[in-house]
């Protein structure tokens, strides 16, 4: 019984984490839009509750496993996690945290290019594309299938990847801040680095919104790699208020 109760309410914890953590990342950014570009989200308070109502309902889907897998890790050892700082060379460090981002981009940008085509569409992914524009509540704004198919990286990741928590942490807040800043409707990074060389390979609001209006190009989450093997990357969006078309 006790294992099962602690079970539960490692799972509850976790769920509400991850919660407060969307809410206060996505909040926080909210507010910063409307002290910068007052007027941005006129008119879509009713897009931002159900932004905000489809995102708890992800938080839970995200939730579960990371505390089944936090309990199984504390009591068990189910992870590569390490607290020992010394366990592993220090030069992984930084590897580990570029590996799961890789990994982690590979798996979106072919789970996201897949909820394109017609039917996946229709039954998940217009939940995420319902926000017109998307706003800095739509990170995790999600149907449960398409919250489930993300849901899965992060766990299992940490059952076969070697980490220091702290890089699992740094992992975790990388995803946290880009997935928000992303669909927030302005471009939080300077343009040097935007239109520069590393704006060739990595993905910001700029980039991501020409998703979110064109529909069928620029799939990737961190690095445009994907797209550009894979002829899809249309290049930089425009923030400019559109009204998208459907997909094919």
């Amino acid at each position: 019984m006790f294992p099962a109760i602690a079970l539960l309410a490692s799972a509850v914890a976790m769920t509400l984490i991850v919660g407060v953590r969307y809410l206060a990342v996505s909040g926080g950014f909210a507010l910063a839009t409307r002290r910068r570009h007052p007027g941005l989200y006129a008119g879509l308070d009713r897009q931002m509750r159900r932004e905000i109502g489809w995102s708890l309902a992800s938080a839970a889907i995200y939730g579960v496993p990371a505390g089944i897998l936090a309990w199984g890790w504390r009591t068990h050892g189910w992870t590569r996690v390490t607290t020992d700082l010394h366990a592993l060379p220090l030069w992984w460090w930084p590897a580990s945290v570029l590996l799961c981002l890789a990994v982690h981009d590979t798996w979106f940008y072919w789970t996201h290019r897949w909820m394109h085509a017609p039917r996946p569409f229709r039954i998940a992914h217009a939940v995420h594309h319902a926000s017109r524009p998307p706003t800095a509540w739509a990170a995790m704004s999600f149907h449960p299938w398409e919250a489930l198919s993300g849901a899965v990286v992060i766990p299992m990741l940490v059952l076969v990847v070697p980490m220091h928590w702290t890089a699992l942490a740094c992992v975790l807040t990388i995803m946290t801040i880009m997935g928000v800043t992303n669909h927030m409707g302005w471009e939080m990074f300077p343009r040097v680095l935007v239109d520069g060389p590393a704006g060739r390979w990595l993905i910001t609001a700029t980039h991501h919104q020409r998703h979110h209006s064109d529909y069928r190009c620029n799939y990737g989450l961190y690095f445009r790699v994907w797209d550009r093997l894979c002829g899809t990357d249309r290049g930089m969006g425009s923030f400019a208020a559109t009204r998208p078309p459907g997909p094919d």
